[in-house]
This record gives C-alpha cells, structure tokens and sequence, in this order.
C-alpha cells in the first residue's frame, strides 16, 4: 500500500488525513475516488489535486511517482456556496468506503 496525507484546501482545519492506494492500481481515478470518499467531497466538484507545495498532479504516471507520506490537496471548484467550504465537522463523521482499509486492524 502506498500510504499519502491529503486534505481539501482552504478549509478552516487545515489538517490532513491519511489514505492508502493499492500499490498495483496506482491511478488518477482511484486517487481521486478514494480522497473524495475519505475527505466526503464529490469528485465532480474537485478541481485538481496539488501535490504540495506546487505541484499539480495530472495523470496516471504523476501518481505513480508519488512516494509514501507525500501531501496532496484537493483543490475545490470556486463555488461560494459550496457546502464543502465550511463542513469541516462533516467531514469526519462520514464512513470510509475505501475496502481494503476497512480490514486493517489497529
């Protein structure tokens, strides 16, 4: 697994989490898919994602150089009304449905 700390920029808590990526299906989609359901975004309204501190991560091969503990951002399209803008407290109180991490055991 490669395990990356991602967040949704400008929001007012601005920390991280953590998600993992199956090392053999490193793909845009599924990073976006997987950040989206962690983080409760809809992937419709994710911009791009930053690879900080200012880098954009575009295609499959960008993804597949990412390195362990690398920190990405999902940048949100401009919507003033977004719900997304002010739901940090929503945030963490929505399920994971990324599988193969609901089996790991702590």
């Amino acid at each position: 697994e490669l395990v990356l700390k991602v967040r949704v920029q400008n929001l007012r808590d601005n920390d991280f989490i953590e998600i993992e990526l199956d090392r053999q299906e490193l793909t845009y989609h599924d990073l976006l898919r997987v950040s989206c359901c962690e983080l409760g975004v809809n992937p419709e309204q994710v911009e791009r994602i930053r690879k900080l501190p200012n880098t954009l991560v575009r295609k499959d091969k960008d993804v597949a150089r990412l390195q362990d503990f690398q920190e990405l951002e999902l940048v949100l399209v401009k919507n003033d009304s977004s719900p997304f803008r002010n739901a940090v407290a929503t945030l963490t109180e929505r399920p994971c449905y990324n599988s193969k991490a609901s089996k790991l055991t702590y």
